[in-house]
């Protein structure tokens, strides 16, 4: 199965540290067209593209930059999320790291479309590496001016995964502790400094000039229903060839694991992170789609020597310890089930455990303040829902050996008198 490489397009082709060679290969041509173009048409152009945001949550990239076109207030602001600090993804990285003026040229073409002057890339702080390349990017665009319109700053974070969330995320630009905030307003009304603000990550914004070049309708004619153009998937685990791939929307999941990545025998896959489903190997017939799987295009493949228990415990402890812990669902919710998943990985399980993990799972997900917490529940529900004799035979290997730890403390008392 080949790739269908747009995103990507650039990626092994120019000079990441060389302007020209990006101009070379028709750069900032896209930025030139949308400068003769009034914004509400940029909007609207890829508002009709169907592209939608790549982070996870899959909202209209139009419809978010309609709302801050149309917010009345001071000064806007756009922020391109380049904190990738989901588990298993590392696709933005990539694309960083090899095409960072493609990544400029979509955000000046997203300032044109709002109206913002000021432009942030929030760079998450385990990519530093990357600190001296974006910004010679930056420079080497603002010495060509094409930073006239919207000038871009490199920020970078602290390390946080909560900051990956954007209000939590727009707190550490400020300077205050990174935790989200309560919702309404959203940022597209009142964000960065209460002013009208737009977050886009690194993939959506990649897409941009490819859309304004080509048009809305050659991006549409890609995908599925609500899922348009194509998705870039970073790739780890139980495969032979892990990497960064990019596929047409609505690809099954076995081209992307086994006929890409070179996945053997499956007994799960985790979609989208720590907070991602997890769905059983039987399924890679599934399409790639904000109608079933997706999230952050993180994939991590695990055979049958893995343990599914071992897994979600895993996910769990890293949710629970990067919890703001500003809302009592989250904080306390991630406490709990870590708990209750170690008592079970230990083999201490109890009879009430399942259903307390699903009772409590629920009301993470309707409850927490963010994502961090509503999607925390995602892999438990989905680990029960799939593998939940996995939960049950742990929970009578713990009766048998409480009944046996017990037997021989009996005869061992026995002995003793």
């Amino acid at each position: 199965m080949a790739e269908k490489r747009i995103v990507l397009r650039n990626c092994g082709v120019v000079d990441p540290q060389d302007i020209e060679s990006y101009l070379k290969a028709g750069g900032f041509k896209a930025y030139e067209k949308a400068r003769r173009m009034k914004p509400r048409a940029i909007v609207e152009e890829v508002k009709r593209s169907g592209l939608t945001g790549r982070g996870g949550a899959g909202f209209s990239c139009g419809l978010k930059w309609e709302m801050a076109l149309n917010a009345r207030g001071g000064q806007k602001y756009l922020i391109c999320n380049a904190d990738e600090g989901e588990v298993g993804a590392f696709k933005d990285k990539y694309i960083l790291s090899r095409d960072p003026f493609g990544l400029i040229e979509g955000m000046l073409i997203a300032g044109l479309a709002i109206g913002a002057p000021q432009a942030y890339i929030y760079l998450r702080n385990e990519y530093h590496s990357l600190n001296s390349l974006l910004g010679s990017a930056i420079e080497q665009a603002r010495a060509k001016g094409y930073l006239k319109e919207t000038d871009i700053q490199l920020f970078e974070g602290a390390g946080a995964y909560v900051c990956g969330e954007e209000s939590a995320l727009m707190n550490s630009i400020e300077g205050q502790r990174g935790e989200s905030r309560y919702k309404p307003p959203y940022p597209a009304a009142r964000g960065l400094w209460n002013m009208p603000t737009i977050i886009n990550n690194v993939e959506t914004l990649m897409n941009v000039p490819h859309i304004i070049n080509k048009g809305a309708g050659w991006f549409s004619d890609m995908g599925t229903g609500r899922s348009k153009g194509t998705r870039v998937f970073s790739v780890s685990g139980d495969v032979s060839r892990p990497g960064v791939y990019e596929l047409e929307m609505g690809s099954p999941l076995k081209e992307l694991v086994v006929d890409l990545a070179g996945a053997g025998e499956i007994k799960a896959i985790q979609i989208g992170g720590a907070s991602g489903n997890i769905i059983p190997g039987y399924m890679t017939d599934t399409p790639l789609s904000h109608e079933t799987f997706l999230g952050s295009g993180a994939v991590v493949v695990f055979n049958p020597t893995r343990d599914i228990i071992d897994i979600v415990y895993s996910d769990m402890r890293f949710l629970n310890e990067e919890s703001c812990g500003k809302c009592t669902p989250c904080r306390e919710g991630t406490e709990v089930m870590l708990e209750i998943l170690g008592r079970l990985k230990q083999g201490e399980g109890r009879d009430r455990d399942v259903n307390t993990l699903e009772e409590l799972a629920r009301v993470m997900a309707a409850a927490s303040l963010c994502g961090l917490g509503q999607a925390a529940a995602v892999p438990v529900l989905d680990s029960l829902r799939y593998f939940y004799n996995e939960y049950i035979d742990r929970i009578g290997q713990s009766h048998f050996l409480r009944s046996y730890l017990g037997g021989e403390l009996t005869k061992s008392k026995e002995g003793i008198r």
